[in-house]
């Protein structure tokens, strides 16, 4: 075992939520452990009055703020309109889910009307972020104030993936770059594979399979849940140009590519790079992990027939891992390029601590991951519960979602990775960090393999040069509604 771990911890609303198992999560959610929700009363809970409905939908068709709020700025001139309790918008990703994905959404329009319902292919987040919310902040400056109350008491629910739940994070984050607060905090029905970020804040990790039951509860919990906050994560990639790279969608090309310069960079640089930057709530990872999940995507791609489900995904995800020599290397003229220490020199800065440190990669890691939340590939949770006494011998802290700190650990081979996944012991433990800085150099290898949140790529590798890959946590937090 790589670290002592403690039995039990305690929670609180702002901690990570223990994941639970998909059978109890399922019957959780049938309703079976609480009261039924009145339909009509939730209806009246969350539906906004017509005029704002139908003013936030021709502000998005439209792409045109001004116009759909001077065309209903008289819907409330007699003062009789109020906010909802509630008022929610659903983001409904109806790819996921399998085939409840179309279903869920007639559902959820049924229970609050269908203009505050949005399908994520119709309708994008930043759409309903600049045209949507826009449209109700303009009304709001007219002087309505059941659009401004609206707009304050606002939450978003979104049904998909963690990729889906990201995806709206990350649009809600330019209300804060321009200013325009509060953020809506947002809530989630599951409906991916891991569903990490879902299980960490309550919402656990499976679509419940009676579903139809299950809807009205989420809506009640996402309007009433207590609101935590959650790090995000900006990633930055610097690469010699020529290298051709195919990023994932969560990484787009930048021109702005200043590394911290508070760290020397030793050896020569290219005179021209590439950049790409984006960012993670989850984890980032390079090796191993990454190039397992990386060939099983091209697989999907390739052959969408055989994975049909989370469940099916989870099967042929677990066979693919054997056959790339996660469990059996195939020999190759040096055992030793194997580890990543070949490849990577790690710099940290650590908690309370504006120098950089360098942390030496252990030989037999193969895989390393940079985690926030407790939740890793469906549910894990690797890093373990330290006790603390060893958290105060190797200077770590308790983690939490909202400390400004990545819990940086390392996977030796496939067997030391399952028994980590089964949770029997802990992953290597490397350091926790506020920012982190890998230099990247190929030699014998020609591409590394790295993934955030889920999303794989392969990444060339120059000998001559060097690539950079430099984390920091994004300056303020999103918000989550706590679904426990």
């Amino acid at each position: 075992m790589d670290s002592p771990t403690a039995s039990t911890t305690e929670g609180s609303t702002a901690r990570i939520v223990t994941s639970r198992s998909s059978v109890i999560e399922s019957i959780r959610g049938c309703g079976l452990s609480g009261l039924r929700v009145n339909k009509e009363d939730l209806k009246r809970k969350l539906s906004m009055p017509k005029y704002l409905r139908h003013a936030i939908r021709d502000s998005i068709n439209s792409k045109d703020v001004n116009a759909a709020a001077d065309r209903y700025r008289e819907g409330n001139s007699a003062g009789r309109e109020e906010a909802p309790e509630g008022p929610m918008v659903v983001f409904v990703n109806s790819r996921s889910g399998g085939r409840h994905g179309p279903e869920l959404k007639e559902r959820l329009q049924q229970l609050m009307g269908e203009e505050q319902v949005f399908d994520l292919s119709d309708v994008k987040p930043n759409e309903f972020v600049e045209y949507g919310l826009g449209c109700l902040e303009k009304l709001a400056g007219l002087g309505d104030f059941c659009a401004k109350d609206t707009r304050d008491k606002l939450r978003i629910l979104v049904a998909g993936g963690d990729g889906t739940v990201g995806w709206v994070l990350g649009s809600l984050t330019e209300l804060h770059r321009q200013g325009r607060e509060p953020v809506p905090p947002v809530a989630v029905i599951p409906l991916g594979t891991g569903n990490d970020l879902s299980r960490s804040f309550g919402w656990g990790g499976s679509f419940p399979f009676a579903w139809k039951s299950a809807v009205k509860r989420s809506l009640l919990r996402a309007i009433t849940g207590p609101v935590c906050r959650l790090d995000s994560w900006h990633l930055l990639m610097s690469m010699p140009r020529g290298e051709v790279v195919d990023p994932p969608h969560s990484l787009k090309s930048t021109d702005e590519c200043s590394l911290d310069q508070g760290l020397t960079i030793e050896g020569e640089l290219p005179e021209k790079v590439n950049c790409y930057e984006g960012v993670f709530y989850n984890y980032f990872s390079i090796g191993m992990d990454a190039q397992v999940a990386y060939g099983f995507h091209h697989l999907r791609n390739e052959k969408p027939y055989l994975a049909q489900g989370p469940i099916s995904n989870k099967l042929i995800y677990s066979g693919y891992t054997c056959t790339q020599g996660w469990f059996l290397t195939p020999c190759i003229s040096d055992p030793s390029l194997r580890g990543l220490k070949n490849i990577i020199r790690m710099h940290v800065k650590k908690v309370n601590c504006s120098e950089w440190e360098q942390i030496p990669v252990p030989k037999s890691v193969r895989a390393i991951v940079a985690l926030n939340l407790h939740s890793y590939a469906s549910g894990r949770n690797p890093w373990g519960s330290p006790k603390p006494e060893y958290l105060e011998k190797k200077g770590f802290v308790e983690a939490h979602v909202d400390d400004g700190l990545l819990e940086i650990f390392g996977l030796k081979q496939g067997w030391h990775a399952s028994f980590v996944m089964v949770e029997l012991i802990s992953a290597k433990h490397i350091a926790q960090a506020a920012a982190i800085r890998l230099e990247v150099r190929g030699g014998e290898w020609k591409d590394a393999f790295m993934q955030m949140d889920g999303e794989p790529w392969k990444q060339p590798m120059s000998k001559e040069y060097s690539s950079f890959v430099e984390i920091k946590r994004v300056p303020f937090h999103s918000l989550m509604v706590n679904g426990d």
